[in-house]
């Protein structure tokens, strides 16, 4: 009997392909394609090659480039050194100490805290001791009641902030003797007044280099207030206001001024001084040089006046005692001219003393030296020239002979 269903039956596609068995290992197909299919259709550009032009154009801006950025970096750093400098000389450190002001004592003056002082107070009979710290001036005018003059003066700078009103000085050719005054003896001191007090500065930055004074004896402001006076209003004893203004125009004209100053330094024989403090650290050599092209000048434009071997000798003795190493800052140099117009210099270090670094007879020199601050178009110092021009007109304002008679000197205690 069979077993196969008969009345089942299967309908099926007939198999047109060989039939695989389904565990078989499929191998892959290997094809292969042509060689320009395989490559893109699109070809890159060609590399477009620089003429040498244009190269060397393009390697000149490129030079240009880093030249301009060389030089705003150099700009920078000049500007910057400038500012430092700047902040650093223009600020008292001495107002800012590092810690809190000390407490002043009953007998010791206040002064801030961590700044040390080691500086020797001067002899009370050194020729270039400021007795005017030690004194008050008192003014009296008849029928009225004594007024009190501070005896110090405002310059304008922090660093060197007061010069005296008053001082004593006697050009002593002795300097061995120990306390400075020689022969002459302490009665010899002759009492100067200041006339005007200024700062020199130099560059358009302003920068500091040392405080001038002039002063002019006591004696002799007579002699100056008579020579003034003629000038505008002869036979005069005092000037008016108009007058005074007159003269004033005068003094600052480049021309007039130097003539009127030349006439009075030349031929009324007033005793003067110029007392110069650095407000840094400088040396006789810069001093040297600026009074050397001042008295050059001299000689190239003053014609005959300042013609001769005697003044080329007189240049060369000065440029000798200025020959000498620095000066720190706040010592005191002073140039003093006696009535005949010799020239003595005198400076204190702060250690030996006051010295004597010689003197010029001829009176041309120390003439030529006096009108580099007073007169000209660029005097050494404007605000010394303009001060020193003010002391004048309160001096032609009263009568002459009266000015040296108002002032009376205070002797300490």
């Amino acid at each position: 009997m069979s077993l196969r269903n008969t009345s089942l039956r299967v309908l099926r596609r007939p198999l047109t392909h060989s039939t695989q068995c389904l565990n078989a290992q499929i191998q892959p197909r290997l094809t292969h394609r042509a060689a320009s299919t395989a490559r893109s259709t699109a070809k890159a550009p060609p590399v477009e090659r620089l003429d040498p032009i244009t190269f060397h154009r393009l390697e000149s801006e490129r030079r240009a480039y880093y030249k301009r950025r060389s030089y705003y970096a150099a700009g920078g750093v000049l500007f910057g050194m400038l500012g430092i400098y700047f902040t650093a000389t223009s600020i008292d450190l001495e107002k800012y100490p590092p810690s809190g002001p000390a407490k002043p004592s009953s007998e010791t003056p206040s002064r801030p805290s961590g700044v040390a002082r080691l500086d020797s107070p001067g002899r009370a009979d050194d020729p270039l001791v400021v007795l005017g710290r030690e004194r008050k001036v008192v003014v009296q005018k008849l029928g009225e009641e004594a007024e009190e003059i501070p005896d110090v003066v405002q310059t304008g700078t922090s660093t060197i902030p007061t010069f005296p009103r008053v001082l004593d000085f006697v050009d002593d050719v002795q300097t061995g003797h120990p306390e400075g005054l020689g022969r002459k003896g302490k009665n010899a001191l002759v009492e100067y007044q200041l006339l005007g007090v200024g700062l020199r500065t130099v560059t358009f930055l302003g920068i500091e280099v040392y405080v001038v004074g002039m002063y002019i004896a006591t004696e002799d402001i007579a002699k100056l207030q008579k020579g003034l006076i003629e000038k505008v209003a002869k036979g005069a004893s005092s000037l008016v206001k108009g007058e005074k203004e007159d003269l004033r125009r005068k003094l600052y004209d480049p021309v007039e001024g130097t003539k009127i100053w030349s006439e009075l330094l030349k031929d009324t024989g007033v005793r003067t001084l110029v007392r110069i403090v650095p407000c840094k650290d400088t040396d006789f050599g810069h001093l040297r040089d600026a009074y050397v092209r001042v008295l050059t000048e001299k000689a190239r434009n003053g014609g005959e006046e300042y013609a001769g071997e005697e003044f080329g000798e007189g240049v060369q003795t000065l440029k000798r005692m200025f020959n000498r190493g620095g000066v720190p800052k706040g010592k005191e140099l002073l140039l003093a001219r006696d009535g005949r117009g010799k020239l003595v210099v005198w400076y204190d270090d702060g250690k030996k003393g006051a010295q004597r670094l010689g003197e010029v007879r001829d009176e041309r020199v120390s003439r030529a030296l006096w009108l580099n601050y007073v007169s000209g178009r660029k005097p050494a110092s404007e605000p010394a020239r303009g001060s020193i021009v003010d002391g004048i007109m309160e001096f032609v304002e009263r009568p002459v002979g009266t000015v040296a008679t108002q002032v009376q000197l205070q002797k300490p205690a």
